[in-house]
């Protein structure tokens, strides 16, 4: 198969059809994909046209895309037939992270797709080299780790696994510019990849704070909220350090790492509350308290957030201070 990197003659399918699912979809039908959007429990078909449908119409009022609703759904097709596949160049699974479940899902997707039609996973937390033992050509297996909304974001992990080719890791580190993205290609498969290795490792410090009564959880969301949230946006960590001192970095972690937690174990805050049933603002009882009116409300921020976030990091894309070195040379 010819890759080709024109987006609107490049079926894509997408297999789980619950919030990044949805959200998955909506992204590749703003970029001109044809979608076949594969619902594999009934229930997700309930819901997932009206949600695609509220983020294309979101999305086309804040000017995210040109295209109306009415024309991205078009190309858009919504079943629970894995045969319909058939001539997807690329399926992206976005199922629940469990082995068996993706091991059953992709010897579905698998006996429905040619065998050079690229297939990849949504999964943030299997590595890419177990999963591809579960499927019939691994090299032609990758990651693609989409942050939620995946329709609003610039972050995309394209990851290889041990036995993939990486040519086209580099072919799907290529098209994912035409969604919008400003990808990372991870060459090598680790688990957690990379965003949640960091991430992960400040979730850990956080809970270390609150549970030993350092702080509680509204300081330490406040501390992250108007410190690192404040930056990061526009830099990440090691652009950071050379933004503000390499030096003073190199001095407080000789003295800081050596204190900072790194415990194997979940932390108790959150293992008690997932015990009891908490689900964040799902159901509206997490970490805060809510009423189903703050819960509902705060899903309706955040999906503003994310919009108006958008608008602002575009201003300042990764490569703005060498336009603004070519502009300034060219006068």
């Amino acid at each position: 198969m010819e890759y080709q990197i024109d987006p609107t003659i490049m079926p894509v399918g997408v297999v789980g059809l619950g919030l990044m699912g949805c959200s998955i979809t909506a992204c590749l039908l703003m970029a001109g994909h044809p979608v076949i959007a594969v619902a594999p429990v009934a229930v997700d078909l309930q819901h997932a046209a009206k949600r695609i449908t509220g983020h294309l119409s979101r999305s086309a009022e804040e000017g995210l895309t040109t295209k109306t609703p009415a024309t991205c759904l078009q190309q858009l097709s919504i079943t629970e037939d894995y045969a319909q596949l058939a001539n997807c160049v690329l399926v992206i699974e976005c199922t629940l992270e469990n082995l068996v479940i993706k091991k059953k899902v992709y010897e579905k997707i698998e006996a429905a797709i040619s065998e050079d039609a690229l297939l990849t996973s949504n999964t943030s937390a299997i590595p890419i080299s177990i999963l591809q033992g579960q499927v019939k050509h691994p090299e032609r297996f990758f990651g693609l780790h989409w942050a939620e909304p995946s329709h609003t974001t610039r972050f995309l992990e394209v990851i290889c696994g041990d036995k993939s080719d990486i040519t086209k890791g580099e072919y799907l580190y290529a098209i994912s510019h035409y969604w919008g993205k400003e990808p990372t290609l991870v060459r090598k498969d680790i688990r957690g990849f990379i965003t949640n290795r960091l991430m992960y490792a400040m979730y850990r410090e956080a809970f270390y704070l609150v549970e030993n009564g350092y702080a509680t959880v509204e300081d330490v969301d406040r501390a992250c909220r108007n410190n690192a949230g404040y930056w990061m946006t526009l830099v990440g960590v090691f652009r950071w350090m050379d933004l503000t001192g390499v030096q003073a970095y190199h001095t407080v972690m000789k003295d800081l790492f050596p204190t900072l937690n790194n415990t194997t174990e979940v932390p108790p805050l959150i293992d008690e509350l997932v015990k009891s049933g908490a689900r964040g603002v799902a159901n509206a009882k997490g970490f805060y308290d809510y009423t189903p009116e703050e819960a509902k409300m705060w899903e309706e921020t955040f999906a503003a957030f994310s919009y108006e976030i958008r608008k602002l990091a575009l201003k300042y894309p990764v490569d703005v201070v060498k336009k603004k070195v070519a502009e300034n040379n060219a006068h």
